[in-house]
């Protein structure tokens, strides 16, 4: 369905709750990529049927644990070449999903299909506010072309204020 705006499309989706993997929530997305605009992202209208799980305490867990490590957490290539995420990563992995996200809406056409590959490289990055800030590369496989490319970016995290992208 097109109209003056841009490109309109429906989606029905199933979200895999990120805490319990066999749980799943159905949802329908409504997505308007506005003509001639590839400067600005689609604008996105979701529907969640059910409900999701909270978070909130895991947030809570993880924003204390790295609030209270001695030094800047660093990684690499999460998942592993074997798809292993060691569970202490599984949140670094889920907050670089969010910026890939980020990335993907800024950067995606009628003709791309993005998804995200691995986190090749991520770094913490100590500040003097209450935010974890965390500047990932991020490897994006390109599904149509089959390039795998790399994204820097830059996420913003607290477990009140969510996730917020300041640079990619």
């Amino acid at each position: 369905d097109i109209d003056d705006e841009g490109h309109k499309y429906y989606l029905e989706l199933e979200l895999e709750d990120v805490l319990d993997k066999d749980s799943t929530v159905s949802c329908t997305a409504e997505v308007l990529y506005h003509l001639g605009s590839r400067a600005s992202a689609p604008d996105v209208q979701v529907t969640v049927h059910g409900e999701l799980r909270s978070t909130q305490e895991a947030d809570k867990e993880f924003y204390n644990w790295i609030r209270s490590l001695e030094k800047e957490l660093v990684a690499e290539n999460i998942p592993d070449s074997h798809g292993n995420i060691p569970p202490e990563l599984e949140p670094i992995h889920l907050l670089a999903w969010v910026a890939s996200g980020y990335v993907i809406w800024q950067n995606s056409t009628e003709n791309t299909k993005f998804h995200l590959a691995q986190v090749q490289h991520v770094k913490q990055v100590k500040r003097s506010d209450e935010d974890l800030q965390f500047d990932f590369v991020v490897l994006l496989h390109e599904m149509v072309s089959q390039e795998v490319l790399p994204w820097e970016v830059t996420l913003l995290w607290h477990p009140q204020r969510g996730a917020r992208v300041s640079q990619s």
